[in-house]
């Protein structure tokens, strides 16, 4: 059983979160969805209050068939929902529509569509998070350290609470399936686009420094600009995010062919 919460009403949404955060990071986005969705934020196997997968394989793929289960056999949804997710969310999200188990996507900074495997990398940051646990509270009300600390992944630090910041810092250096994740992540690509037969958005911040977009995608996957984000958008601007996400879940405006829009609130 993963850990979730859901909210609203309308077709179901799902939302997956980035590598070493947690179903927290949708908050300030959920507002604007839950008049027209059914919202449902998962913490993904090995991270949040969600227990890690049996065995090796922390791939993408084997995330994505984990939430699929968890859809279909614990929350009993007889069709297969839109599903959202932030980087390796988005990823996993991808993985899902590929397997027939979503009815559309966006995909907001999605890690794996990479030209090649990355290379290994230290989790020197992971360590720094672990040792500011403990003060991360009174740290993340000081403002030079919540910029200092969230500046690689948020376009406008100064718009995360103190309490979200910290919140961010925990999950991080806590999730038990982050290192598992991240070598599968980074070992692998997914290039499973061209045969995805449901609606695809990608979702693209303009100030992310983590990831950028590929050079060509399919023509029927529409992509999507989000003026101002970093690669955690949801803070930076959580009513463009929402528009995104009901935009690329209603069937007559998800998937156009191929335009590259601004994001409208």
């Amino acid at each position: 059983m993963l850990a979730y919460d859901r909210s609203g009403s309308g077709p179901p949404l799902v939302l997956l979160h980035p590598l070493g955060a947690d179903r927290r990071v949708w908050r300030p986005v959920i507002p604007g969805l839950t008049a027209q969705r059914d919202v449902i934020a998962v913490d993904l196997p090995g991270f949040g209050d969600s227990p890690a997968l049996s065995g090796d394989d922390a791939s993408p793929r084997a995330l994505a068939a984990a939430v699929a289960r968890f859809l279909a056999d614990d929350l009993g949804l007889a069709a297969p929902p839109h599903v959202a997710g932030n980087s390796l969310g988005g990823w996993v999200a991808l993985e899902l529509a590929l397997s027939g188990a979503a009815a559309s996507v966006v995909a907001i900074a999605p890690a794996g569509l990479w030209e090649r495997p990355l290379a290994p990398k230290p989790e020197l940051a992971r360590s720094v998070a672990r040792a500011l646990g403990p003060v991360a509270g009174a740290a993340m009300r000081v403002p030079s350290l919540r910029r200092a600390a969230l500046a690689g992944s948020v376009g406008h630090p100064d718009r995360v609470p103190p309490r979200d910041a910290a919140a961010l810092i925990d999950a991080y250096g806590s999730a038990p399936g982050f290192t598992a994740a991240n070598r599968a992540m980074r070992a692998g690509t997914f290039g499973g686009l061209n045969a995805i037969t449901v609606p695809v958005t990608l979702a693209w911040p303009e100030r992310d420094r983590l990831i950028a977009r590929p050079h060509a995608v399919p023509p029927r996957v529409r992509q999507v600009d989000l003026p101002g984000c970093g690669h955690i958008p949801m803070w930076d601007d959580p009513a463009a995010v929402a528009a995104v996400l009901l935009a690329g879940s209603e069937p007559d405006r998800a998937g156009g062919a191929g335009e590259v829009v601004r994001a409208e609130r």
